[in-house]
């Protein structure tokens, strides 16, 4: 690989991670209504948090651009003529930044939605699975966090489903795996929550 590969390459990791630190969620609460939602409910800056704590305009479209961010990511990839590998790198990239955004102290959303996006950019049948699986158990929960643990447990299942025999990928095995563990560890707190049958349902608020 030449040093010019090596930099283009570097540079659409850098691009991914920026797209998706941007901070839709955070700026949804500071300027619709005033408050930095760090600060309250979960601390988080996904859609989740906008729906509880700014109301559900404002989070379908939190939701919509956050998905947009890890398509993408993916889609950049993709029309630069990359390989899988670097395909899922770029993805990755795209959900730590979206977890860790330099703009905000390193703490940002729970990376459902820019999942998502990136399953999406992968395969959308996988992408439209996994979403379906959140749906389903969202509708007989209506816990949040329920939905999104189940569904990430569910996406290498899906990965192997999809892309089997000679179809089979290792990249994406691979991104589903690491997808499903961020999402998971960032979930932890909920864990806790859900164990304790503290955690809320759809139309709670939930506070610190």
């Amino acid at each position: 690989m030449s040093f010019e590969d090596f930099l283009s390459d570097f540079l659409v990791l850098c691009i991914g991670y920026l797209i998706g630190s941007l901070p839709s969620g955070y700026l949804a609460g500071k300027w619709i209504a005033g408050i930095d939602l760090r600060k309250f409910g979960s601390g988080s800056t996904g859609a989740t948090n906008v729906l509880r704590q700014v109301g559900k305009g404002p989070a379908l479209i939190v939701f919509i651009l956050d998905v947009s961010k890890g398509a993408f990511a993916i889609y950049l990839a993709k029309s630069l003529g990359l390989n899988e590998y670097l395909e899922i790198a770029s993805g990755i990239s795209a959900l730590a930044g979206h977890i860790w955004p330099i703009w905000l102290g390193w703490k940002g959303g729970k990376a459902v939605a820019t999942g998502l996006g990136v399953l999406l950019g992968i395969s959308w049948i996988v992408g439209l699975a996994s979403f379906g699986i959140f749906l389903a158990v969202l509708s007989l929960s209506k816990i949040v966090s329920l939905s999104s643990i189940v569904s990430a447990i569910s996406l290498p299942i899906l990965m192997l489903l999809q892309f089997q025999g000679d179809n089979f990928s290792p990249a994406y095995l691979i991104i589903s795996l690491l997808a499903a563990g961020m999402v998971l560890w960032r979930h932890r707190s909920n864990w806790k929550r859900l164990k304790e049958g503290k955690e809320p349902r759809i139309g709670q608020i939930q506070n610190r």
